[in-house]
């Protein structure tokens, strides 16, 4: 459950500085974000979270 926890606490760093360092960006990907369809953002989604499943299995595994 700590790693969980310490997952979300990165995910957020990032976003944070993301964010932080480049506002502009982030306003603009998130307006693209809103004119995608949402089948390519789902899909998206899943492609993300299996390649994120795969690297932390390959990491902790």
């Amino acid at each position: 459950m700590s790693d969980f926890i310490v997952a979300i606490g990165l995910v957020l760093a990032i976003e944070g500085l993301i964010f932080a360092a480049l506002p502009g960006a982030a306003k603009r990907l998130a307006a693209n974000a809103l004119e995608t369809p949402d089948a390519a953002l789902r899909v998206a989604g899943v492609v993300s979270a299996v390649l994120g499943v795969a690297i932390v299995w390959l990491v902790r595994g």
